[in-house]
This record gives structure tokens, sequence and C-alpha cells, in this order.
């Protein structure tokens, strides 16, 4: 296993460090990241007999999403390759259920912070918005609100002293929890929180080691993903071509529940599992796009505010 990091974010420097992994002997390169769409898209013609696997991407040659301009400046093409395979997660059933603990375990003003909004960002973040509603009602909060202005992209995955700062102003003007979905950057929420003696919640995988502040982390299951990939691989099972997405429904997505891990005051592994079935089974549906949330909230009886649905989905684009 080597790791090869791109130089910069433009699509040559992506592609080679895709050409170092093959030039160095790789049979299979595992991409991460929507970055690597446009690189993943060219290279698994590039290199016909390298198997290819991208994380929380699909390969395309849109360079532009306004005016659909390609990196090649043929036509748009959405193939993924018989020698690639595509896979996402539902990252909003991760963050719903990191808010509906947060509100169970009584914590009603939450915050969250994105790195960018992107579609992963932006699932974990209506998915967290929609489990603290849904927590609300179930406890009879009639006033319960997500406010607008606590929910933010920071344009930024890496950690800073400004991230520091706005988090602590957050934490010291009443927020309990903050959900940091922004890569390096929550480590600025988690040194915020330590600070204030207040909560965040971690990302991707279990974070509860790097802080004791961590309450809780919104899972996917990235490593697990990835292994069943060579496995498939090196035992000639492999399937190209397509794309797939994993959540609840193949334990792809959750909360740690490890004792260590467990931070929680009231709320417990018992409840939280029952969540978890329901939303595995399909019984509860959890929402990642604007009409769907915007109805998830008022099916519940709360009012889905403009401003915020605008924080997490940009405003809608004039008629």
């Amino acid at each position: 296993y080597t790791c090869f990091a791109p130089t910069n974010e433009a699509l040559d420097a992506y592609v080679a460090a895709i050409d170092l992994a093959v030039k160095g002997g790789a049979e299979i390169v595992v991409t991460h990241g929507f970055l690597f769409e446009n690189s993943v898209h060219k290279a698994q013609t590039l290199y016909p007999e390298i198997t290819f696997v991208i994380l929380d991407g699909s390969p395309h040659n849109v360079t532009d999403w306004d005016t659909m301009e390609t990196y090649d400046g043929s036509a748009v093409d959405f193939t993924v390759a018989a020698n690639t395979l595509s896979i996402f997660f539902q990252e909003e059933q991760s963050g719903f259920f990191a808010g509906y603990a947060s509100v169970k375990d009584g914590h009603e003003s939450l915050g969250f912070m994105g790195g960018m909004s992107v579609p992963a960002v932006v699932r974990f973040g209506a998915g967290y918005v929609a489990g603290a509603y849904y927590a609300a009602e179930e406890m009879g909060l009639t006033n319960f609100a997500f406010a607008a202005d606590r929910y933010e992209y920071l344009n930024s995955f890496q950690p800073g002293d400004a991230i520091v700062t706005k988090a602590t102003s957050w934490y010291n003007a009443g927020v309990d929890i903050i959900h940091a979905a922004a890569g390096g950057a929550g480590l600025s929420v988690m040194t915020a929180a330590e600070n204030t003696d207040k909560w965040m919640v971690g990302v991707d995988v279990d974070q509860s080691n790097l802080n004791d502040k961590v309450l809780t982390s919104a899972m996917k299951g990235l490593a697990v993903a990835v292994q069943e990939a060579l496995d498939d691989f090196y035992s000639d099972a492999f399937v190209g071509a397509r794309s797939m997405t994993l959540g609840a429904a193949e334990d792809a997505v959750g909360l740690p529940t490890a004792t260590e891990s467990w931070r929680f005051t009231t709320f417990t592994v018992a409840q939280y599992e029952t969540l978890f079935n329901l939303v595995a089974a399909g019984t509860v549906e959890v929402p990642a796009v604007r009409a769907d949330l915007e109805t998830f909230i008022t099916g519940l009886g709360y009012t889905a505010s403009v401003d915020l649905l605008n924080a997490i989905f940009g405003a809608p684009a004039a008629e």
C-alpha cells in the first residue's frame, strides 16, 4: 500500500499522482473525494488495465456546472468504466443520528460548520438538522428551532485560528454543540469546544480519541467499503461500471457505540439502535435535499425557515 498526494488541485496534478501510482506498480487505485472525479474519468480510459475505486464521487468530465464546460472539450460524459467502481454514502442518515442524539441528550442549541457546500457535507448538515427536529418533536419541544445563523460553510477544510475564534463565539453565545463536517477545520472546532467546555460532533470516523469534548461522531464506513472492494478485486470478484450508495441498511453509516466513545449522559445505546433500525428499514426516511427537508420539518409541526433552508442548500436560483 502506497499513498500518493496531488501537488495541487489542478486536473493535471491529480492525474500525475495516479500516474505515479500506476508506474509504481499499483494494480488498483483508491481515490477519495469529488476532486478526483475528473482525474478518474480520464485515468479509467488511459489505464484500462488498472482498477479504480472512487469514494464520495463518480467519474465525469465536467469542470464548470454552470456552463457545463468539460476538461477535454467533448460532450458531457458520466461514464463509469468497467474498471471503475464509484461508492457514495448516505451521510444524511449519519448526520440524522447525531442530531437526534444531541437533542435527546438535552441539548437544544445546536450549530453546524461544514468545510464547503459539497454534496457529502450538505447531506451531513441536512441530516443533522432533520434529526434534531425529529427528536424535538418526540420530546414535545414545541419552540425548538435550529437557528439559521448557526449553520455555516467555512469554505475551508483546513484548521485555523479564525475558525477557533468563530466557534468560540458561537459557544459563548449559547450554542451547546457544533457538528463539524469540515476535515481538518474540525480540529479547530474541537479546540474551541475544549476551551469553552462545550461539545462538538465529529465526522467520518470515530474522533473521540482526538479530544475529550467529542460527544459523538457522524461516521461512514470508508474503511469497510475500501476493504470490501479490495477483497473483491483480489478474489477476482470485482464488478465495475457501477455506482453504489451505502447507508444504514448496509450498516455503512452510524454513531460509535463503544463504551469509551459513548459520552451521552441520558441518551442510551438502546435508544440509538431503535432509531437506527427504523432508518435501516426505511420506516424513517431521512431527507437530503431542500424540498424533502422542508416537508420533513413542516410535517413534524415546525416552521422550516427560508433562511435556514438557504443556509443549508443555498438560495434557489431566480426563475
